[in-house]
């Protein structure tokens, strides 16, 4: 499933007009049309912002969505997004680690899978805290 299907999915499960959504979720309706219809990628606060909205977590709200070959590509990189979905580890990641995370990258390269990334994490983290 792509994002763009998951966020009108989860809009239309609960009867809600995009204006609804847009206003609780403090983007543009016009911003939010674009994103069910796979104009546009959101950033980490979007998706953060979308997800208090529903009143379910990122990784409630990208679970079966596809991350490579479909629009969603640049919404989150593929290790990053599946180690927000691990449950021992995700759970660790508040929303400004995942927005920090998601800025990584080096001589544009970024890690390549969820150990990479946890690591990234955990250095950062013993680092800065």
């Amino acid at each position: 499933m792509k994002l763009c299907e998951r966020l009108r999915e989860l809009r239309q499960e609960r009867g809600l007009r995009l204006k609804d959504i847009a206003g609780a979720a403090q983007i543009s309706v016009p911003y939010l049309s674009d994103l069910e219809r796979g104009r546009t990628n959101p950033s980490l606060e979007t998706l953060q912002s979308l997800a208090s909205t529903y009143g379910i977590t990122v990784h409630d709200l990208l679970e079966g969505v596809e991350f490579y070959g479909d629009q969603t590509a640049g919404a989150l990189p593929q290790g990053l997004a599946d180690l927000i979905a691990d449950p021992a580890l995700g759970a660790q990641l508040t929303p400004d680690w995942i927005r920090t995370l998601a800025r990584i990258e080096l001589r544009g390269k970024r890690p390549r899978d969820k150990q990479d990334w946890f690591e990234i994490y955990l250095h950062l983290k013993r680092i800065l805290d």
